[in-house]
């Protein structure tokens, strides 16, 4: 049983860090580009399409999440810090829920003419306040995998 444990979660550190990398690679090239020119990220325009990787990535990881807990709850140790990664990554969901993904989507549809550059800027720099929260979720995750690896050897 410790070796499905180990697998699970690990797979589930695995995720949450392409999560990360993939929120890191916003910051870092799309955020910085995309408010001077908003067809970076209006698939229609022929700019990227932020929900085909998100949608994918949240899923996975939130899956892989929820059968790592299931599989480890009799480990105590590796239940904890799985159930500090599951709530930390869920305050960050019902606040982009919530709050960011419905301005994502009003930037996404609007007119280049009618674009508003400051409000575009003001929206990436609160994003990148969602960071601390993934960076919760990936340490809690690699905890539970250093946990799962401490139950026994593969």
């Amino acid at each position: 049983m410790a070796g499905l444990v180990q697998i699970a979660v690990g797979l589930a550190a695995v995720l949450a860090q392409i999560g990360l990398g993939g929120g890191l690679y916003e910051f870092s090239v799309l955020d910085r580009a995309w408010p001077r020119n908003p067809a970076l990220i209006q698939p229609q325009r022929g700019g990227v399409s932020r929900k085909n990787f998100w949608i994918a990535a949240h899923t996975a990881f939130e899956l892989m999440l929820v059968a790592s807990l299931m599989i480890a709850w009799p480990y105590e140790a590796v239940r904890f810090w799985l159930l500090v990664a599951l709530a930390s990554h869920a305050a960050m969901r019902i606040w982009s829920l919530v709050d960011f993904v419905p301005k994502a989507l009003a930037f996404e549809a609007v007119d280049p003419a009618r674009f508003d550059e400051a409000a575009a800027r003001q929206w990436t720099r609160r994003s990148m306040l969602r960071l601390p929260l993934d960076l919760v979720t990936v340490g809690a995750m690699m905890m539970a995998f250093a946990e799962a690896l401490a139950l026994s050897p593969l």
